[in-house]
């Protein structure tokens, strides 16, 4: 409570008090339709549901009478490039409502519709800077925090994610729902179908928040319903508006079953055998309440998982690799926590390389790269009145190695003020050792839009933790603070943490132990005003300090100083200047020796570089795009040189084809070494609906080329069928020499996953 104390002294009291409209929120879970934003200057945009008993046909078209004859949501206004102005081209947004669904039909009107950009079509697709989008929040609970993301583009792919803690996203959650898109001789027009059984919501309420924001890409320009300020991002759910006209909603019985069946044909070169699996299983998803719900799964099966991308560890510490299994996925914002919530301000600064998770679930069903069967697993997610709750169980089963365990997670966030959270988290469980382990910390998030009265963001995160295993008594905690002033034209950071040797959580992820880190810097990113002006959209200078020491002699471990030059550029067209030759001062001191590269081994001792950096990249609209990044300059005892780049040819809306090489060319005088990493892409999309990916990796640390094969075909929202062809070969330097690289075949895998989903 004594940061909520500070909180309050520093941000304005009636940001911390709660509105007349907010108690009543408390009281009988409606809201006001007068409600002032944060800003203060005027109420926040309201409209209205228009309730339909008549049928309506997802086709893209809007032909239905009631699509004219509905209200519209009003105009959207610019946010980029002229802030505050009309947007170039209109846009009428009109929502509906039946018993099943909510319906938003967006016409995009467009004077040059032969020039409006849709090259993507598979799920998921990223279309930031690639399309011209239409993105909806719905923040169902009102607390201005949280919401469901649904974001589409004029080819008609379904892009869905999870808004959380204001600001931050999850984009790997995947709903039932659908949209269509269709382009005329006025624009394009997209019709989406969300069903209230895919949402959560309060029962009690008729009042949801809501936004939505439009891009024309070949303009740069954004138009937003609401908060179209350049200080507030489209995920600041707090600056969102309101629509009305919500009660009576049903999401029926709230019960979706989902059985599957998957198999499994395996060969293994060094056995010369091959096996056959299968088996069936089940996942279940059932509504306590419309805003709270138990999802469960049965003989889990994550065959048709995307292989993950190979990265080259040249560091003495542990890679991140992201989450990407489906049961893991839904609804994993609730368990994120403080320690890992500072972000890079700025694409391509260097980040801490000590961000630690108490809480990460990859450490559930895999062991050292080996999966492990998982039997059964409950999470309990959603809301209890102004708190977050989320309790993770799961059964493990026998390995080799490892017999079966159980794990277990528990997180609350209780929501204070107005974009705010205390919170506290405990997770039980050891994958692999046979000591009990457990993890327990408190965690707190105070952050607003409107700092010292004016319309400027800051947060400011603290937490605690501590790792009970058997064997260590002491020295096993870790508690750290950070303050963020994210803004477009000045951003500001500071972290400090402390991670003790002891502290290991056994379903976490830490990097970096027995250290004290610090990091402080900051960005000032001009516009100018003069957009003519060798037509520069947004200029950046930066610098980021960052030191990690040593808590057991006090003793620096490592640093680096990293700032920016006057040339960080981004251009009107899209392109842009990210880097050209920025510095890097590194400052590394090994306590023991360290292999960089087999046979390199670096001896004990203080190293002081200098690494310099240029990158450029072409705007990501284009059909032909490419990005190149060249590092050199000192490097630990020697020099090396990096070169890293990729290339990407599109051929809208079905191809998508890309190369990607990052290759170091290190000479030291303890041994040279070449780090290679090769990988390629070509994706297919027949339908947003039926989509081929082909992922080809290569590196010369494993040497190791494999290729992914994954087929998804959704038959209808809910049901889907997954094929994934996985094939492995091996560099064999063992044969002549002079007849260059030579693979011979290893492992092959084929994974088939049928799922289909009943909702009642």
């Amino acid at each position: 409570m004594l940061l909520a104390a500070v909180w309050a002294y520093v941000v304005p009291p009636v940001l911390c008090a709660a509105t007349p409209q907010e108690q009543e929120y408390a009281q009988d879970g409606s809201v006001g339709t007068g409600r002032q934003s944060e800003a203060g200057a005027e109420s926040a945009k309201s409209a209205v549901v228009t309730a339909i008993t008549s049928d309506i046909t997802v086709d893209g078209l809007l032909d239905e009478e009631v699509w004219r004859t509905a209200p519209k949501i009003g105009e959207l206004t610019q946010r980029e490039p002229r802030t505050g102005e009309r947007p170039s081209e209109r846009t009428d947004v009109t929502l509906l409502r039946d018993a099943n669904n909510l319906y938003v039909g967006v016409m995009c009107y467009d004077t040059e519709p032969q020039r409006v950009i849709g090259t993507q079509m598979a799920r998921d697709a990223t279309l930031t800077r690639t399309d011209d989008w239409v993105t909806i929040l719905l923040d169902t609970y009102r607390d201005q925090r949280n919401a469901f993301l649904f974001s589409t583009n004029p080819a008609g792919a379904l892009v869905d994610g999870l808004v959380f803690a204001n600001g931050q996203s999850d984009m790997n959650w995947n709903a039932i729902w659908t949209v269509r898109t269709r382009r005329t001789s006025e624009g394009w027009s997209a019709e989406f179908a969300i069903p209230f059984k895919s949402l959560s919501f309060p029962a009690d309420r008729s009042v949801w928040g809501f936004n939505i924001a439009r891009m024309i890409q070949r303009k740069l320009e954004e138009d937003r319903w609401s908060g179209a300020r350049l200080e507030v991002d489209l995920f600041h759910v707090s600056e969102a508006g309101e629509i009305t006209n919500l009660n009576g909603l049903t999401q029926g019985i709230g019960l979706d079953i989902r059985p599957f069946a998957a198999g499994r044909w395996l060969y293994r070169d060094a056995t010369g055998k091959d096996t056959v699996t299968g088996k069936p299983g089940l996942d279940v998803f059932y509504n306590f309440t419309p805003s709270l719900k138990l999802t469960a799964t049965v003989n889990t099966d994550f065959g048709e998982t995307e292989a993950d991308a190979r990265q080259i560890n040249l560091t003495r510490f542990s890679l991140f690799f992201p989450e990407k299994r489906s049961f893991f996925l839904e609804d994993a914002g609730v368990f994120t926590f403080a320690s890992t919530l500072a972000s890079v301000p700025i694409p391509g600064i260097p980040a801490t390389g000590s961000d630690l998770y108490p809480f990460f679930s990859r450490q559930i069903g895999l062991l050292s790269g080996e999966e492990v069967p998982l039997e059964a697993g409950l999470k309990l997610t959603g809301k209890i009145g102004r708190t977050d709750l989320g309790v993770l169980d799961v059964r493990s089963g026998d390995l080799r190695t490892v017999s079966a365990k159980n794990f277990f997670v528990g997180r609350v966030k209780r929501n204070v003020l107005r974009q705010s959270y205390l919170g506290a988290m405990f997770t039980t469980g050891n994958p692999a050792l046979p000591a009990s382990s457990s993890t327990f910390g408190t965690d707190a998030r105070l952050a607003t839009s409107r700092f010292l009265g004016r319309s400027r963001n800051f947060v400011l995160n603290a937490y605690g933790l501590r790792s009970l295993t058997e064997g260590n008594s002491s020295r096993d905690a870790s508690y750290g603070v950070s303050a963020e002033y994210p803004n477009d034209n000045l951003q500001l950071q500071f972290i400090w943490r402390d991670v003790q040797e002891n502290f290991r959580p056994a379903l976490g992820f830490v990097p970096r132990r027995n250290v004290r880190v610090l990091r402080v810097g900051g960005s000032f990113n001009p516009r100018p005003k003069r957009r003519r002006f060798l037509s520069v959209q947004q200029m950046f200078l930066a610098s980021f300090y960052t030191r990690h020491t040593r808590l057991d002699n006090g003793l620096v471990e490592s640093s680096d100083f990293y700032f920016t030059n006057f040339m960080d550029w981004h251009f009107n067209s899209g392109d842009a200047i990210h880097r050209l030759l920025d510095p890097n001062i590194v400052y590394e001191r090994l306590f023991v020796p360290f292999q960089i590269s087999p046979g390199v081994i670096l001896p004990p001792g203080e190293y002081r570089f200098i690494r310099w950096k240029t990158h450029l990249t072409t705007a990501s609209k284009r059909r032909l795009l490419g990005s190149i990044q060249w590092l050199f300059g000192s490097y630990w005892s020697g020099d090396a040189d990096q070169f890293v780049g990729s290339l990407t040819y599109k051929i809208p809306p079905r191809f998508n084809i890309s190369v990607t090489a990052d290759q170091t060319f290190a000479t030291l005088p303890q041994g040279n070494f070449v780090a290679r990493l090769l990988s390629g892409q070509v994706n297919y999309a027949a339908s947003p609906f039926l989509t081929v990916s082909n992922l080809i990796q290569y590196d010369n640390r494993s040497r190791n080329l494999g290729w992914q094969n994954r087929v998804r075909w959704i038959l209808q929202p809910g049901n889907d069928l997954f094929f994934v062809f996985e094939q492995g070969w091996i560099e064999d330097r063992s044969q002549d020499p002079t007849r260059g690289h030579q693979f011979r075949p290893i492992d092959r895998k084929v994974s088939v996953k049928l799922q289909y989903t009943s909702r009642f």
